[in-house]
């Protein structure tokens, strides 16, 4: 069977948007889920707010890029978490800070990876994340030091190493 250039080119376009059509299918089912989320979750924390509602909140808020939202909904979680265990409480000032470094906060933000440290040592996210607000405020021997850090925890982790070798310090 022969296909003329014409017939090719309506067989190549009516694949490609059969590829589109599922990508937007996949993107709008995913938004769906969050917005039904959201709003189950604000009604929840309205009646009852307690620190882990409160945190997937925030998470949600995160997704949808509501940074400002976000912060507040986890500034309350962090309050809160006084009775959370420690690596709840970890979760939250990283969040916490994610939100506030995505305002461009970045003091801010360290401080609540720092806080997040001092509940979980170990936890290279917030490690990561520290970096990362370090040298945002152009403290790149610090955020070289954090990233080592995050390396003596997990030797393979993309993260750290890609951000030495942006800032130029990856021996």
């Amino acid at each position: 069977m022969e296909l003329s250039l014409p017939s090719a080119y309506l067989v190549g376009l009516v694949g490609l948007l059969g590829v589109v059509a599922v990508f937007v299918t996949i993107q709008v089912v995913n938004v769906r889920r969050d917005e039904g989320k959201l709003s189950r979750l604000q009604q929840e924390t309205a009646e009852d707010a307690d620190p882990v509602k409160l945190y997937e909140l925030g998470s949600v808020q995160l997704r949808k890029r509501l940074y400002g939202q976000a912060a507040d909904t986890l500034r309350q979680a962090a309050l809160l978490a006084g009775n959370e265990p420690v690596e709840g409480q970890a979760l939250i000032h990283n969040a916490l800070g994610f939100s506030l470094a995505a305002q461009k906060k970045f003091v801010e933000a360290e401080t609540q990876y720092r806080q997040a440290l001092r509940c979980k040592a170990d936890y290279p996210v917030a490690l990561n994340n520290l970096g990362f607000a370090l040298e945002r405020q152009q403290r790149r021997d610090e955020a070289a030091d954090t990233y080592r850090r995050v390396l003596g925890l997990e030797a393979g982790n993309r993260t750290a190493k890609r951000r030495l070798r942006l800032i130029g310090q990856d021996s």
